[in-house]
């Protein structure tokens, strides 16, 4: 099996500062329910303004990836998230939080780009039967990139005396992500293009999205994984605080053990996607997921706090396994399918109030009912609506 390494690479390291970034949201939720003194509704405006470009953005990127290619579309994306990123500095010196909110918004679009762009990027630098692996193995190193944000981030944030420098972290980010943007531009990246196809409407793009069924029902399951996953890491920290009795600091260590978890099983499951059909891992897996949130809404067992962090066993492979069931075998559409895809992320926007207004209302361990319900969504999606099984009853019928 045949893999191009070296672009393989970079877009591992580009990936690596995705994962921050993502994490980051997590991070500044309680730092910023502390300093702007909100509840929790207001405060999952954080997931809501971040998750919202995805409902925004997914066409008129695909668009430019018809037109630009990949590389240029990346570098603009990796671009975008460090302007989104030195943003932090005027909303600290205005401490306003509806600057914090812009800035966000800026970041998300680039992480747009870089999620419409990336993952069939990814998939296409080699064989087709090994896709399923490239594209988790960039995606593991996204959850490196969550599994070091948390405690190096609260402890950039936090100072000694208790100040909330929450703009701190995203300044070094921006530095990062500059660099990367100019070792992608002087890079040999591959200036790959989707193949041609039709002309290009979203009238055609819908149309032809439906046709691919296993297609359109990825778009639903990944609308409820994201809902998920951005419920439970943004309120982990807060579950932590209210339900145990932990610290920010202390808090923040278990988060890391998530993303611990989440980047280890992420690395196994490579190797696991050998030997397992990936429809049925994510099923297994979706049941596991099911089974500790149960633990962690109905018993406080005195071990929660590993209940919560063992989450990220399970849902580690969820995102990139989804995303390349969804556009498996669709040829010349796969850069459209992505755009589609990317659609359903913006359930990371609708979830998080949802439970946010809960919590408010019954606590943050109720709470975990709404994540909950999304995976008990996605395991009937992977035992039942994912491309195998769709052809498995077409024979049938047959």
């Amino acid at each position: 099996m045949k893999h191009q390494y070296k672009p393989l690479l970079l877009l591992s390291l580009m990936f690596f500062m995705v994962g921050s970034l993502f994490c980051m949201n997590d991070i500044l939720l309680p730092s910023l329910i502390t300093h702007f003194k909100l509840n929790y509704t207001q405060a999952t405006m954080i997931q809501f303004t971040f998750y919202l470009t995805y409902i925004i953005f997914p066409i008129p990127i695909a668009w430019m990836i018809h037109r630009y290619g990949y590389k240029i579309s990346l570098l603009t994306a990796v671009i975008t998230c460090a302007v989104g990123c030195a943003l932090f500095f005027p909303a600290k010196v205005f401490d306003s939080y509806p600057l914090v909110l812009a800035a966000i918004f800026v970041i998300s679009t680039g992480l747009t780009i870089i999620n419409v762009a990336a993952n069939p990027f990814a998939s296409m630098l080699g064989d087709p039967e090994g896709a399923h692996q490239r594209i988790n193995f960039v995606q593991v190193f996204s959850r490196v990139g969550y599994a070091v944000t948390p405690v190096v981030a609260t402890s950039l944030i936090y100072n000694q005396i208790g100040e909330i420098r929450y703009h701190f972290p995203y300044l070094l980010l921006a530095a990062t992500l500059m660099m990367i943007a100019i070792l992608m531009f002087f890079s040999k990246l591959p200036s790959m293009k989707p193949e041609e196809d039709d002309k290009f409407t979203l009238k055609g793009i819908m149309s032809e999205g439906y046709s691919h069924r296993h297609l359109f029902f990825g778009v639903f399951a990944m609308f409820f994984y994201m809902g998920a996953e951005a419920s439970t890491c943004g309120f982990f920290i807060p579950y932590l605080k209210t339900v145990l009795g932990f610290t920010d600091q202390k808090a923040a260590s278990y988060l890391t053990l998530y993303y611990i978890f989440t980047a280890v099983m992420g690395i196994l499951a490579v190797i696991a996607l050998k030997y397992v059909k990936a429809h049925k891992l994510v099923g297994f897996f979706g049941i596991g997921m099911i089974l500790l949130y149960l633990l962690a809404i109905a018993f406080n067992t005195g071990y929660n706090e590993f209940i919560l962090a063992g989450l990220g066993l399970f849902l580690s492979i969820m995102f990139p396994t989804i995303f390349s069931l969804a556009i498996e075998d669709i040829g010349s559409f796969t850069g459209k399918g992505s755009a589609l895809l990317n659609f359903a992320i913006v359930g990371g926007a609708i979830f998080p109030p949802i439970q946010g207004m809960i919590a408010d209302a019954h606590g943050v361990q109720i709470s975990y009912i709404i994540p909950l319900f999304c995976f008990v969504m996605v395991t009937i999606y992977a035992f039942y609506f994912t491309r195998e099984p769709l052809l498995r009853r077409k024979m049938a019928r047959g």
